[in-house]
């Protein structure tokens, strides 16, 4: 059997059945009270019965007020917590592991969900000719930042009794704790900024007060990004001392990634101008960081081939993450299994302007979320342009709900 179907012991006891893992994306799916309704249980069914080892849900916010994108699932008490059972018990339906990810967007917050953005600075997301985008960042005091860890934990919690196996706290792609890691967002003069161990200390402390509140048998697993691929930002370096700090913490898995909405390097583009491979883009970063973890790696971005998945499983490289083919072709670690050569054609907007282009390429992918949720079959070949316009209108729509729900909340 191919390496990709051996199961994967992790350092807590726990088993994932095979090497494969449905990574998280923004789905924007939550039903009206921002919990999992009938659309995301629709979704991830077809991800369950595709037979990845390890689902990892999209984003889950532990606050209201600041959510990535407009219905967004948050999870703060336990009001709606069967909504969340169902949800864990549907992705666990055919075997797989299930692990929420948890997440703030900190400074990454869009103005038109109307409400303050906070970061570990007060340093506004850049991104020429998008800036009015996002909302302007104040610094997070450090009673804040307190707080802030305490929603983490209290996710985790809550995401062990609705039946999830584990959690991952995301610190990739720009959001919060990435932030803290950055020295281009993070500016802070105190506990919290300047060396690399105190830009490190909020995840650090999350990731501890969460071991701490949950069973040793639940997962706890970190997605870090590789590499911010913006000069003068969080390097690979940055990455491998990081992972050896989470050595010394009970660290089941740590995924790695790279970039931010400021460089996508997550959708193969990045802003310094590095060259990233064709497929599986932040493997060498992988494999370097690996080599500095106690726990397993995985390694997402850009997968889409059995070959190339196979390649990867080859080093110290122990599991593949993989987000946009699944969401063209959520079968496809079954058929790879029956012994298919199934493969995903990249999507690609070929436009000059990166952001745009960027923002196009995702609202491919989330139109494919969308009719998986439906239970039709996905057409990722779709024109970029109006699946860009047609997701504008969409979030315009989803912000304004959402503007309600906040208030009315």
């Amino acid at each position: 059997m191919s390496t990709l179907f051996e199961p994967l012991h992790l350092p807590n006891g726990q088993v994932i059945p095979n090497r494969i893992a449905k990574a998280a994306m923004e789905e924007n799916l939550a039903d009206a009270d921002h919990a999992p309704g009938e659309s995301l249980t629709c979704l991830y069914r077809r991800w369950a019965e595709g037979g990845a080892g390890l689902i990892i849900t999209g984003n889950v916010m532990v606050d209201r007020r600041a959510l990535t994108g407009p219905a967004g699932v948050v999870l703060e008490n336990d009001r709606l917590l069967r909504r969340f059972s169902a949800w864990a018990e549907v992705c666990r339906s055919h075997g797989a592991q299930a692990w929420m990810q948890i997440n703030h967007p900190g400074r990454q917050l869009m103005a038109a969900l109307g409400q303050p953005a906070l970061g570990p600075s007060a340093i506004a997301v850049d991104i020429p000719g998008l800036k009015n985008l996002f909302a302007q960042p104040r610094a997070l005091a450090e009673a804040e930042i307190t707080g802030l860890i305490q929603r983490y934990v209290e996710a985790a919690r809550l995401a062990e009794r609705a039946g999830f196996t584990g959690v991952q706290v995301h610190a990739a792609h720009g959001y919060l704790f990435s932030q803290f890691l950055s020295p281009l967002s993070n500016r802070r003069d105190d506990q919290w900024g300047g060396s690399l161990d105190n830009r490190a200390r909020i995840l650090l402390r999350t990731v501890e007060a969460i071991r701490a509140q949950v069973a040793p048998t639940f997962c706890v697993a970190v997605k870090l990004n590789s590499a911010d691929f913006q000069r003068g930002g969080f390097e690979a370096h940055d990455a491998e001392a990081v992972v050896r700090m989470l050595n010394e913490r009970s660290v089941d898995l740590v995924e790695i990634s790279g970039g931010s909405y400021e460089s996508p390097a997550m959708q193969g583009q990045t802003r310094d101008g590095s060259t990233l491979a064709r497929e599986a883009y932040f493997l060498e970063f992988a494999e370097r960081i690996a080599a500095a973890a106690a726990m397993p790696v995985m390694v997402t971005g850009g997968i889409r081939r059995r070959e190339v998945a196979e390649q990867v499983l080859q080093g110290p490289v122990s599991m593949v993450g993989m987000a946009t083919a699944l969401a063209v072709d959520p079968a496809l670690p079954r058929r790879w299994r029956n012994g298919e050569g199934a493969s995903i054609e990249p999507i690609r907007v070929p436009w000059k302007n990166k952001a745009f282009a960027s923002a196009a390429t995702q609202s491919i992918v989330k139109k494919q979320l969308t009719l998986l949720s439906q239970g039709r079959p996905t057409n990722p070949r779709i024109s970029p342009l109006l699946a860009l316009i047609g997701n504008q209108l969409k979030t315009s729509r989803q912000s304004r709900r959402y503007r309600r729900w906040v208030a009315q909340a």
